[in-house]
This record gives C-alpha cells, structure tokens and sequence, in this order.
C-alpha cells in the first residue's frame, strides 16, 4: 500500500465548522474515496497556522487520479471552498510532502 502526505490551508477562524463539516462527511463521498482506493485516512490540524496535514493510504490499482472529474467531488469541494485555499476549480491547494523518515 502506498503512503502520501500533503498540506492544505484553513482561512482563518472556520476551524470549528471545518470539524463540524467532516463530523457530517457525506456517505456517499466516503464510499467514492473507499472505491478509489483510499485507506486509513486522516487530516489534521496545526490551530497556530490552520496547515492542515493530511495522509492518506492508497491501495495498488487505485483510482485516485479520476476523482476530480466526479460531480460528488466537485460538489465537497465548492462546499468546503468557503474554508480553505482554493484552486480556480475549488479544488484545495495542496502541497505535497516528501517522506524523509518512516519507521514500523
């Protein structure tokens, strides 16, 4: 199983409702990243700055790549845009970390 790690930003004061929104994450948005591939995911929260780390598991064959082009996920991402750094397509600002140390 592969393991990655990103970045995103909260815009400042909506972390409450940040939780609130992923405490009521949509059924079928939950299924959609189940059959892509994603496993044991995870964000957290840096309240200091509002980085939010997240980390994901990804079975092999995933499909992670076609989530963009699905309606469910453009529908989470206008309704989270409000909240975060977004893309022109309201897509999260994502930066990608790079592993430099992992242990069992």
């Amino acid at each position: 199983m592969e393991e990655i790690a990103f970045t995103m930003k909260l815009k400042p004061g909506v972390e409450v409702e940040y939780q609130r929104r992923h405490d009521e994450i949509w059924p079928e948005l939950t299924a959609t990243l189940i059959d892509a591939g994603i496993r044991d995911y995870s964000i957290y929260l840096d309240r200091s700055t509002g980085t939010l780390f997240a980390v994901q598991k990804r079975m092999p064959g995933h499909t992670i790549d076609a989530l963009p082009s699905l309606p469910i996920m453009k529908k989470w991402w206008a309704y989270m845009a409000d909240l975060m750094e977004t893309n022109p397509d309201n897509s999260p600002v994502t930066n990608t970390l790079e592993r430099v140390f992992h242990q069992d």
